[in-house]
């Protein structure tokens, strides 16, 4: 799965692997990893990563909070927050589906 993104992405050289990845390859392929759908090897190389960068570590623990966070938003809890709120929260979710 990494190498095929890699590939993908042009930054896999067939003269030069490196079987570690770097800070973007890791945000890009979280979602994988939470979901479980990365191969063993795949998720070796993503918690070496994990492992050796406590930026990523950082962002994986954001990740998992808002996951958690965002499962238990009620309507009742958008509607206390008023209706600009909202409203900047709904057009806010708008955009990010476009």
């Amino acid at each position: 799965m990494l190498r095929r993104w890699l590939r993908r992405r042009g930054d896999e050289r067939d003269d030069e692997r490196d079987d570690g990845i770097v800070c973007i390859q890791f945000v890009e392929l979280v979602t994988d990893y939470l979901e479980g759908a990365m191969t063993s090897t795949d998720r070796v190389r993503f918690e070496s990563h994990l492992a050796a960068c406590p930026h990523c570590t950082r962002y994986l623990a954001q990740i998992r909070a808002t996951v958690e966070l965002s499962g238990r938003l009620s309507a009742a809890d958008v509607d206390a927050l008023g209706r600009d709120a909202r409203a900047e929260l709904l057009a806010v979710f708008r955009a990010y589906n476009a």
